[in-house]
């Protein structure tokens, strides 16, 4: 079997990397600035093998991230509800009665996205969008009385799948896991997202 060509090669990577970009919300690559350049080893700092690894590494990031949102989705199936849908009725059982803009910030996605799921839970009858008391322009997303129920039963379900997910590591290594996932988030809003957005 012949080697798939270079035309062939990268034009599967431009596809993949859309892929990860339209799943993290993110826009088209843009370049850095000379600040931000200065703040990244140059690609003489870095050997191969570095190099390799880094990139084998952020694949993996997405295939775990992407087949996490697959086995997710799957496990709610039963209760008819999403990953994202979940997301926005957890903050809500905390802080109800939040305004658009407040959940999208939470969620980190944007107004449109955050506007969207709001539609499918109403539909659904979890939630309902009410005018604010003192500004008739905004609008405050509240809970129903059904959606209490589906939370309850995602809590029980969320234990079981993450019992699942992480029972092959230990209690330091999900302690450790977790420290280093904060780290990358953190510096994907610091150096990364605030290019894409501004």
């Amino acid at each position: 079997m012949k080697s798939a060509s270079r035309p062939q090669t990268t034009a599967r990577m431009t596809k993949v990397m859309a892929e990860i970009r339209a799943s993290h919300g993110l826009a088209e690559p843009v370049e850095f600035s000379p600040a931000q350049r200065s703040a990244h080893p140059s690609n003489s700092d870095v050997s191969e093998s570095e190099h390799k690894e880094s990139i084998r590494l952020c694949f993996l990031i997405y295939d775990v991230a992407r087949m996490h949102r697959e086995a997710y989705d799957e496990f709610m199936r039963p209760l008819g509800i999403t990953r994202v849908q979940w997301s926005v009725l957890a903050q809500l059982s905390r802080h109800d009665g939040l305004v658009q803009t407040q959940l999208s910030e939470l969620l980190e996605v944007k107004k449109a996205q955050a506007g969207a799921i709001l539609t499918s839970l109403e539909a659904a009858g979890w939630v309902e969008r009410r005018d604010d008391p003192y500004d008739k322009r905004v609008k405050r997303v509240y809970l129903v009385r059904p959606a209490h129920h589906v939370i309850r039963q995602m809590s029980i379900l969320a234990g079981q799948y993450g019992s699942q997910i992480l029972g092959s590591l230990s209690e330091e290594e999900r302690a450790a896991l977790a420290r280093m996932l904060v780290t990358i988030k953190h510096d994907l809003k610091q150096r990364l997202l605030p290019r894409i957005e501004n």
